[in-house]
């Protein structure tokens, strides 16, 4: 088990944020969300990197890798709020033709405790994945109807509420069910993690800029501490998703399960707290829509909800470490 990653998996994450800083830039993710707009060009381009086909062998049209690179290029995606049903993709690919080279665009939703049938970016997918406890079930997404929600938590992330489920063809049993719901909440904690260090590097930059009473804000030693707090709650969330992305690909180094709800807890954790820091750092201007702060934290908010909340993670990890 190695933690350390290697310059090849250095070299895909370079490649990744290099791409999204280019084509999914904060003022394009911005738009997104004040548009509700999805764009299938840059989605295509996306896919066209290999992204969502990371982990699918390159008998399946994949790229062939293991599935911590696909946990290190969704980090990287979440470090620049890139927007979409990433997650569903990433699942889907190798399973459903047309989703690795982005022609097909998945959503998916995880159906478990009763409630609405919340479904994410569900307008701009053309199939509709289902996962309950006897398996995952495939749908259009034209046989489904349902209600827009308004105003999402997330702007950059539409959510729709489905009048029901529909009929689905059955593509999976319980345990595909089962390694979608480990994979999916990895993917997300990841992007979470992602999101913490890209909270954090905004906080950063503005207190180098920001400047009172003649000095850089930075060099205050109250900021000081906050900044050091949201690095050290990133290295955190990195080392624990990491860990859990090893586990998955060598299940033989420890429970998978506990490894994939501490990432979660830490994961989430440092997004939402480093999302409150940025918006701190940034004072009265933190809260208004112009600063991008406000994009971390929404993004964060919804992210932590993804294949589970903080609170069954919790759960999770303390009925794993009883029943040792």
């Amino acid at each position: 088990m190695d933690l350390q990653p290697t310059d090849d998996q250095a070299a895909l994450v370079e490649m990744i944020t290099a791409f999204a800083a280019d084509r999914f830039s904060i003022e394009t993710v911005r738009s997104f969300g004040e548009q509700g707009g999805f764009d299938r060009s840059r989605w295509a381009e996306l896919a066209a990197l290999g992204t969502f086909g990371i982990s699918v062998p390159e008998e399946q049209g994949g790229v062939g890798l293991h599935f911590i690179d696909a946990v290190l290029v969704h980090e990287a995606l979440g470090a620049s709020l890139v927007p979409g049903p990433l997650v569903a993709a990433t699942l889907a690919s190798g399973v459903i033709d047309g989703v690795i080279d982005g022609t097909v665009v998945p959503c998916i939703i995880n159906v478990g405790s009763e409630g609405p049938l919340l479904v994410e970016n569900f307008r701009s997918s053309d199939v509709l994945l289902i996962i309950d406890d006897q398996g995952v079930g495939l749908a259009r997404c034209d046989d489904a109807t349902g209600v827009d929600i308004g105003h999402p938590t997330d702007p950059t992330t539409p959510v729709t509420i489905l009048d029901s489920l529909p009929k689905t063809e059955r593509i999976g049993d319980s345990d595909l069910a089962r390694a979608w719901r480990r994979r999916g909440s990895l993917l997300a904690s990841a992007q979470l993690a992602g999101n913490s260090a890209g909270s954090t590097k905004l906080a950063v930059e503005y207190a180098k800029e920001r400047e009172q009473f003649g000095r850089p804000i930075g060099s205050f030693q109250g900021l000081k501490h906050l900044l050091a707090d949201s690095w050290i709650r990133t290295e955190m969330a990195r080392s624990s998703v990491w860990a859990a992305g090893v586990t998955i690909d060598e299940p033989e180094v420890g429970s998978i399960d506990r490894a994939i709800a501490g990432a979660r807890l830490t994961s989430a954790r440092a997004a939402t707290e480093n999302a409150k820091t940025c918006v701190q750092v940034h004072g009265g201007m933190g809260f208004t829509w112009e600063v991008d702060a406000h994009l971390f934290l929404k993004r964060a908010w919804v992210l932590e909800t993804q294949f589970g909340s903080i609170d069954d993670a919790a759960e999770d990890v303390a009925d794993l470490y009883a029943t040792r």
